[in-house]
């Protein structure tokens, strides 16, 4: 087999599962059922960053708690962004249940009454004067799908997209994506496919010293004067590896260089749309309208794949090509897990209760980590938070995050680390405001007893 390069693990875009400090809790927390059933997963699962070798193994899952083997629960505040309405909601296994039982598949030739009902409440809420959609069991399928359409109504083929932006795990995801632990070493990608600055205040490029000056969105207008030819500006509406929060300025200006340049503005909200930033989608509280809209994840009901692309209605210009025609398009037992996703967004109030959680949340962890050097900031939308630490020079603190997370999981609370340094908070909406407490109060403990235990911030615990 020929050797690899980058085949050290990096630590650079969120935590890893061969790191010193994931072997020391496994030893101290699993137990020999746990250690057999790891064992055989690894033996037939092929290894790949952050997952294969796995942490622990689960037994059950409801509401906002995991069970793993053992019996140890964890406030699940990860997730992988898919439960906006929490692990087996009543309403989303009812629906399953009921359409199992009735119609279990829909072939393609065929379409049904939970994916036609789906569509329209989608299209009819989506941030755009009319609107269309497709479905595709994956975000990374629907991403694809968007790609294809946008060539097919532009006539173009380039695309514009952000470093360190996510957009799925498929070649053509990847090359629209800008994580390195996603493109480093897997050859040529998809030509085209350029790339930008994101907006990210605290670490912009520009110049613009921590104060979004939009610089960067003048820098994209520059780019797409100078190509020409771009099809598609693609953007996560929040970059939810770390939370960046654009000003409202920004998509406005985005907007209008697209416009300028006749490229379109496709939005990539599938870890954060149905409510997670407090908006049935994050898009609304900017003002503008997408050209494109990609959500997923939660629109399963934390149960089923499920993705939608959503666009405005009159690109339906692709009648003589299959854009997706995916087996699993129009499934009708997903397409009634995501009704009742919407039906329960709707009846409990999770719009509101998203906004009032979050501002809970975020005010507590200001204020308890106000004294702490190594918080650079405390920042959010909803129930979508983030904790950005730093090292005692400024710099990125990967051990430090890591010795939190770790910690925190042994204390019962789960989060995902992004870009290394940022803890990143996402609890399912449906949260009992008890059980978010407990969570913050863990977090909290767990940062004071390691910053006293080392006097410091260093990056290296």
């Amino acid at each position: 087999m020929p050797d690899h390069p980058g085949t050290t693990p990096d630590a650079s875009e969120g935590d890893i599962n061969l790191s010193a400090q994931r072997q020391a809790w496994q030893a101290r927390h699993l137990d020999g059922p746990t250690r057999a059933l790891l064992d055989e997963d690894a033996r037939w699962f092929f290894h790949q960053s952050m997952s294969t070798p796995c942490l622990d193994a689960l037994q059950s899952a409801e509401g906002a708690w995991l069970t793993d083997l053992a019996g140890r629960r964890f406030l699940d505040f990860h997730g992988n962004s898919l439960h906006q309405v929490g692990y087996g909601h009543p309403r989303v296994v009812e629906a399953i249940q009921r359409t199992l039982a009735e119609l279990p598949f829909s072939p393609r030739r065929f379409t049904n009454r939970p994916a036609v009902e789906l569509a329209r409440r989608l299209c009819q809420a989506a941030p755009m004067a009319e609107a269309k959609l497709l479905l595709a069991p994956s975000g990374t399928a629907a991403i694809g799908m968007a790609i294809k359409l946008a060539r097919l109504v532009t006539g173009r083929h380039k695309t514009l997209s952000m470093w360190d932006a996510f957009h799925g795990a498929s070649l053509d995801a990847i090359s629209l994506g800008g994580e390195a632990v996603f493109r480093r070493g897997i050859g040529p990608l998809l030509p085209g496919t350029e790339h930008v600055p994101p907006c990210d205040p605290r670490g912009c490029v520009f110049g613009c010293g921590g104060r979004c000056a939009l610089r960067c969105v003048d820098y994209i207008d520059y780019v797409l004067r100078k190509e020409g030819d771009v099809a598609a500006v693609v953007v996560e509406t929040v970059r939810s590896t770390d939370v960046q929060l654009p000003p409202p300025e920004y998509y406005r200006r985005l907007r209008a260089a697209c416009d300028r340049h006749g490229a379109l503005l496709i939005l990539d909200e599938i870890p954060i749309a149905l409510g997670r930033t407090g908006h049935l989608f994050a898009i609304e509280p900017y003002g503008i309208e997408p050209d494109m809209l990609v959500i997923g994840k939660g629109l399963g009901g934390a149960s089923l794949p499920l993705a939608a692309l959503i666009a405005r209605a009159r690109f339906d210009v692709g009648g003589h090509v299959s854009l997706g025609h995916y087996t699993h398009e129009k499934n009708p037992v997903a397409c009634a897990a995501a009704l009742a996703v919407l039906d329960v967004i709707e009846s409990e109030g999770l719009l509101a209760r998203a906004h009032r959680l979050g501002a809970l949340a975020l005010e507590r962890l200001r204020s308890a980590t106000a004294a702490l050097p190594c918080v650079a900031e405390v920042r959010g939308r909803g129930l979508l938070l983030a904790i950005e630490l730093q090292d005692a020079a400024g710099h990125r603190a990967t051990d430090l995050a890591e010795a939190v997370l770790y910690r925190c999981l042994s204390e019962g609370l789960s989060f995902k680390i992004g870009q290394g340094q940022v803890l990143v908070l996402a609890p399912p909406l449906t949260i009992d405001e008890p059980d978010l407490i407990q969570a913050i109060e863990i977090l909290i403990n767990s940062m004071n007893q390691i910053v006293a235990t080392t006097g410091t911030a260093p990056n290296h615990i």
